[in-house]
């Protein structure tokens, strides 16, 4: 098993909810507002007529844990789905799952997802 961690911009959510669920891959997923900065950096603002420029931009974090067969699938549909071909796009993580339990049943693994 393994998690993605996608870090995507927040217009984009809704897009990849769609095509998720038309690939059906739709066993849940984990999505968190978080901030961050990268190439994409800052745009230049004026609040009270000051010049701000803010270093962390609002992005969407979402959270997919999966078989290891439906890895490449989901990073697929991630990619088409979230990309723009701009700065700020975001990043894909594939990090190893050692265990998942269900609470409410108590199975593990991929009996659990």
């Amino acid at each position: 098993m393994k998690k993605i961690e996608a870090i995507i911009r927040p217009d984009r959510l809704e897009d990849l909810k769609d095509a998720l669920a038309k690939k059906s891959f739709e066993r849940g997923m984990t999505v968190s507002q978080v901030l961050g900065y990268g190439n994409q950096k800052g745009f230049v603002e004026y609040v009270r007529g000051r010049k701000v420029v803010p270093t962390l931009l609002a992005k969407v974090k979402i959270e997919i844990i999966a078989h290891d067969s439906a890895i490449d699938g989901i990073v697929e549909i991630i990619t088409e789905a979230v990309r723009t071909g701009e700065v700020g796009d975001g990043k894909i993580f594939i990090l190893p799952i050692d265990d998942v339990i269900r609470i409410r049943t108590g199975e593990h693994g991929g009996d659990a997802i």
